[in-house]
């Protein structure tokens, strides 16, 4: 979506409010923003580090690209049960260049003190920080941790959900369900599409402890890879050919057009004593090439005064994906045919680490977020990434290249 868009669709509350002027309850307006300044470096030439679904990251030469961003939201209360939100956000995604994208974009009615319904543009609940991800003051670390927040490419959903929210004693909780579907770019010139969409959240508060509990399933779709085209063509021209109906059966299993996928996760976070602890644990599921995987992170820290030391463990791991029956020995006297058969046994090879969140890799970080000022944190952070097999979640490598990479980041991180 081009910037004008997103200009407009931000005005949209402000011509709101003037339009329902005149009533008796004049509207409220409300515009709130947030961004990161952040400079972000590399111990290496010869891959790049980024942030999930960008198209390009860091190597050695510092650059302002990869955790930098810049949020505008804008709320009209139109009265007590009816409101609009537009949240616009400028960041490097899916392209090489920074571009706007729209958020948010929903109309939210409240029922009752407990029962809300939105109907627009909201954000997918797939982990414990998905309304605030991109606002970098709102959570303690630098960045969200890659291995986790790699795994679902979709940001936003287009449609319907509910949130009912209930107190039991000192604990509450709250349900959201959401259904619709979702269209985003995907690096490297693809787009992913997500119908049929359910989302289920559950979170319970209590004191300094939070729990939850959610779940994304969906029918997906991943157009525009050239590679991925040529494979599954190849696949089923020598599945006729050569009469092996196991290549064509391996094209269906790793097709992804309307293919059924699913993401369970589980978090849990504690601010108690000046103790800080967040951690999320997910398993994503599809009926397509993209891996199943298990991904996990832990981060833990302790609050001196305005200043917040802290350190992260995480990790993805690959469960499985489609078997590669192409024969690894040529079953027929021809060099022609033979070479094409290994180029397809390559290229299937390939898939479970080639693409956003296809890899294995774990990191550890350790970092600082100091509260110097009003609305303002300096935070610094040093990663060490370590590819499990090839180059894990890293950009970009050199033939070859299975090394582990030190990062380094230091932000500013604002809100107002």
């Amino acid at each position: 979506m081009n910037k004008q868009i997103i200009v407009a669709v931000l005005a949209l509350p402000l011509a709101l409010s003037s339009a329902f002027a005149q009533e008796a309850q004049s509207p409220t307006v409300k515009i709130s923003g947030f961004g990161t300044g952040a400079l972000t470096w590399t111990n290496t030439d010869q891959a790049e580090f980024a942030r999930p679904n960008q198209a390009s990251g860091v190597r050695k030469d510092p650059r302002t690209g990869v955790d930098s961003n810049l949020g505008l939201q804008a709320d009209v209360g139109v009265n007590s049960w009816l409101s609009f939100t537009a949240q616009g956000l400028v960041r490097k995604d899916a392209e090489d260049d920074f571009g706007a994208e729209l958020a948010w974009a929903f109309a939210k009615a409240k029922i009752n003190d407990q029962f809300s319904v939105r109907v627009g543009r909201i954000g997918l609940p797939a982990f414990m920080i998905s309304d605030y991800r991109n606002v970098g003051y709102a959570n303690t670390f630098l960045r969200p941790p890659v291995e986790m927040y790699s795994q679902v490419p979709f940001n936003s959903l287009d449609g319907i959900d509910a949130t009912y929210q209930q107190s039991f004693g000192d604990t509450t909780v709250t349900g959201q369900l959401a259904f619709g579907g979702t269209e985003a770019k995907i690096a490297g010139g693809l787009t992913g599409k997500g119908k049929k969409m359910s989302a289920l959240n559950i979170v319970a508060e209590h004191g300094p402890f939070t729990a939850r509990f959610g779940r994304v399933d969906a029918k997906i779709s991943i157009d525009g890879s050239t590679s991925l085209a040529n494979l599954l063509g190849g696949l089923r021209s020598f599945g006729t050919a050569l009469r092996a109906p196991q290549l064509t059966n391996m094209a269906n299993e790793i097709d992804a057009h309307d293919k059924k996928a699913s993401f369970t996760s589980l978090g849990l976070g504690m601010d108690w004593n000046n103790i800080v602890v967040q951690s999320e644990f997910a398993k994503r599921k599809t009926d397509t090439y993209v891996n199943d995987t298990t991904s996990w992170y832990v981060m833990g820290g302790y609050r001196i005064g305005k200043v917040l030391p802290y350190v992260i463990q995480g990790k993805v791991k690959i469960d499985g994906f489609p078997a590669n029956v192409v024969p690894a020995t040529c079953p027929v006297a021809s060099p022609t045919v033979c070479g094409q058969l290994a180029a397809l046994r390559a290229g299937a090879n390939r898939l479970p680490y080639s693409g956003i969140g296809q890899g294995e890799q774990s990191t550890t970080s350790i970092g600082v977020r100091w509260d110097f000022y009003r609305s303002l944190a300096l935070k610094a952070q040093i990663d060490r990434v370590k590819p499990t097999t090839g180059s894990g979640l890293l950009l970009a490598p050199a033939a070859g290249f299975n090394k582990d990479v030190t990062v380094g980041a230091v932000a500013i991180d604002f809100v107002f």
